[in-house]
């Protein structure tokens, strides 16, 4: 096992998080819509609120009140119901309950001084955050190592201190002490990303698993879920599996192997116009969501809102937003700046283009993809075939790669030219 993740712990991950503010159940959809743009993994843990404010709650009073994780695939298809579509602007104001698939082992509190190694199985276990106690002093991480820099490990001033290398066991659920009461309830929240974000920045450390090919690794998943795409988008929801929380619509060829031409996602509609694209959801096919409408002049006319949108138009020589007229289109998913939404009535734009990889992709390639498109997944296609899908790669085939015994991963043999091309894709 490699021993950045014996010798690093939890605390070390949340230097520089912010404070957790909790998102509560009674919240609406609109204000949802909002903190979704601004998260991790394309959602936002939800909670119910204190039956007394300012009491002090256990770790299990707490773990009580989680409800689940909201993201952005949950709120289209609540948006997509009849109900919903008859009254849009009654829809955006429910509260999130209604949206929010309820899941209490999304989410477990953990110590700061738990070890990473065992942060990272609970996460392959299906775990998606881990809430970490910021006011805590604790004293569970090495006192050989401290942070990584530049790839090097950095000695801890108090290194000649520590009285054997045995003083590096400890135990991940003995307690920690408190800095103080009026603390006790501050809180971060580290998700997948943060943690990939971390091994990212330990390639050397993990050598030689980041440069192997994901297939060597055995981080491919070939249990897919897929969607026709002359089949209705709605359906995809139907087989919407938990993790990832993704569907790939999928065009069938003559030697029975499948075609992907784009996405169903939380990560896809990250920041989309959520009451344009639950209409699309609705009334499009597969292929029509992820393509683009005009591909196919018989799809049916969206309604009123999508006709007369009304959109800021930045070009104008005086700076000043001008009202012009638009039209449905579904060709590329459009990005709100800010994470803010425009609850008008505007456009959906579908992206083509799903987010692939090829089976000799290495591990580390596949991290920066995900990474730099804040994607909690990659397609992966066949090396000598364009677009013919062999299987998706996600946070848990990863975290289960990289805690591989390293003596057991082969490096793939590829130049340093190659391997700078395969992190620009």
């Amino acid at each position: 096992m490699a021993s950045v993740f014996l010798y690093h712990v939890v605390g070390d991950l949340t230097v520089g998080k912010p404070e957790m503010v909790e998102f509560y159940e009674t919240e609406t959809v609109e204000s949802a819509i909002r903190a979704i743009g601004e998260s991790t993994e394309c959602g936002i843990p939800v909670w119910k609120r204190k039956s007394h404010v300012g009491m002090i709650e256990t770790s299990e009073m707490r773990q009580q009140r989680f409800v689940g994780i909201l993201n952005s695939l949950d709120i289209v298809s609540f948006l997509a119901s009849t109900e919903c579509l008859e009254d849009q602007d009654k829809a955006i104001k429910t509260s999130v309950s209604h949206a929010v698939v309820p899941n209490a082992s999304l989410l477990k509190q953990v110590d700061p001084a738990t070890r990473l190694i065992d942060a990272l199985e609970m996460m392959k276990q299906g775990v998606r955050r881990l809430l970490v106690p910021k006011s805590m002093v604790w004293k569970g991480m090495s006192k050989r190592f401290s942070f990584l820099y530049n790839g090097k490990w950095l000695k801890n001033a108090d290194a000649s201190n520590s009285n054997s290398n045995n003083n590096l066991t400890i135990n991940t659920n003995r307690p920690s002490s408190s800095s103080g009461t009026s603390n006790r309830n501050k809180f971060c929240c580290l998700s997948r990303e943060d943690v990939i974000r971390f091994i990212i920045g330990c390639l050397g450390a993990l050598a030689p698993v980041p440069l192997s090919s994901i297939s060597s690794l055995g981080a491919i998943n070939p249990n897919y879920t897929s969607v026709e795409a002359s089949l209705l988008a709605i359906e995809a929801m139907r087989k919407l599996p938990e993790d990832p929380n993704e569907v790939a619509v999928v065009e069938l060829i003559p030697d029975g192997q499948c075609k992907i031409i784009g996405e169903i996602s939380a990560s896809r509609l990250w920041k989309c116009d959520y009451l344009a694209a639950a209409w699309a959801l609705a009334n499009l096919s597969a292929g029509q969501f992820v393509t683009g409408v005009e591909d196919n002049a018989a799809v049916r006319s969206p309604p009123d809102f999508a006709v007369n949108s009304a959109v800021d138009d930045e070009s104008t020589d005086n700076g000043i937003g001008s009202t012009r007229l638009t039209k449905f289109s579904s060709r590329s998913i459009g990005f709100n700046p800010g994470g803010s939404i425009r609850m008008g009535r505007s456009m959906y734009r579908g992206r083509s283009a799903p987010l692939t990889c090829k089976i000799t992709s290495s591990l580390a390639a596949v991290m920066a993809q995900m990474l730099s498109h804040r994607a909690t997944h990659v397609w992966v296609i066949e090396d000598d075939s364009d677009d013919i899908l062999v299987g998706v790669v996600g946070y848990a085939d990863i975290l289960a790669a990289v805690t591989k015994q390293s003596a057991s991963a082969t490096p793939v043999n590829r130049s340093e030219g190659g391997f700078a091309t395969e992190f620009q894709n």
